[in-house]
């Protein structure tokens, strides 16, 4: 299983460590350990969680390192499972992060306390009553908790190349599962950090995050056509385990966003949440009304992505019907 605890090498000097989080919905996250010189990088960090620090202290230890070695962490992404374990490390050892500068105004957004466009979004997508259910569960998040996990970083990652003591970086923006996201590509190692731009076994959710950009899943295709462009290169991602073709993923990436933009293009029905309910979620098919309210959110948030997407493609008008958004052929 690759959830499992432990440091386990995928390529010449790199280390795959699995750290738990809070639900089991996606089982673990992968965070990655590059030998460097005398010390490490890190690849994303994990949730700032006593059970996932202790986890990663461990690993680490099988490497003959600790906290101390760290040099920096390369942040894929703003979502707390990537960067608070980051953000909590470096306030007791000092090692710099780096996040992709595409991700700062949603870090900024929540660093100033700001609400985030959920409610509002939920309410223009023909899901009032779920906005007020999502109202009164939030309420109850402390929101200096959520403060305290997150903190700027030290450099705000652009497209370049990382030197490293026995290896180069590069650095490609991939937005579409957040705004900013960014991968690594290692071209002498022929692997690439994919974080969760491109997962082995699921799709990412796109544009859940603080400041939905405007066409989040049109922004997502693109970045994968442009990692098709790159060499095909081992898959390192942050969820499942390490596959050997990068191009093999994307592939099956966009054929299935193609495939979901046709099914909801014969389903749409009004608002996005109305066109949600009436098709299948996740690989078992299950009915809008069987989710959680956290993927019921996510739901309709994707629905909203590809109805956006077939307005682009003028396959869909899109009008305002008091304040919500309602869609036809």
């Amino acid at each position: 299983m690759w959830s499992e605890p432990g440091a386990f090498e995928v390529a010449p000097g790199v280390h795959r460590i699995p750290l738990p989080l809070p639900n089991d919905g996606l089982r673990a996250v992968n965070v990655y350990a590059i030998e460097d010189g005398d010390g490490l990088v890190m690849v994303d960090s994990g949730w700032a969680l006593d059970e996932a620090r202790d986890q990663l202290e461990a690993a680490l230890g099988t490497l003959n390192k600790g906290f101390e070695d760290i040099k920096r962490f390369l942040v894929t992404h703003v979502h707390r499972d990537h960067f608070t374990m980051a953000v909590a490390l470096r306030r007791m050892f000092g090692a710099k992060i780096g996040l992709g500068l595409g991700e700062q105004p949603s870090l900024r957004h929540i660093l100033h306390g700001q609400e985030d466009q959920h409610v509002d979004d939920l309410r223009k997508w023909g899901a009032a009553e779920l906005a007020e259910t999502w109202i009164k569960i939030m309420h109850h998040v402390n929101r200096d908790d959520a403060l305290r996990d997150y903190e700027e970083p030290d450099e705000w990652l652009t497209p370049a190349t990382i030197d490293l003591e026995h290896r180069r970086l590069e650095v490609v923006p991939t937005p579409g599962h957040t705004r900013g996201h960014v991968v690594f590509v290692d071209h002498t190692a022929k692997v690439l950090f994919s974080g969760d731009h491109v997962l082995p076994h699921i799709t990412p959710s796109i544009g859940f995050e603080p400041l939905r950009p405007e066409l989040p899943l049109g922004d997502y295709m693109t970045s994968l056509r442009l990692t098709r462009e790159l060499p095909d290169l081992k898959l390192l991602p942050a969820h499942g385990p390490v596959t050997d073709s990068s191009h093999a993923r994307v592939d099956e990436l966009l054929h299935h966003h193609e495939q979901r933009l046709e099914e909801i293009l014969k389903a749409v029905s009004g608002s996005a949440f109305e066109t949600a309910r009436k098709i299948g979620w996740t690989r078992r098919q299950r009915r809008f009304d069987d989710l959680d309210m956290f993927n019921q959110v996510l739901a309709i948030g994707e629905t909203a992505a590809h109805l956006d997407v077939l307005v682009e493609r003028g396959e869909l008008t899109r009008t305002v019907n008091a304040g919500v958004l309602e869609y036809h052929v």
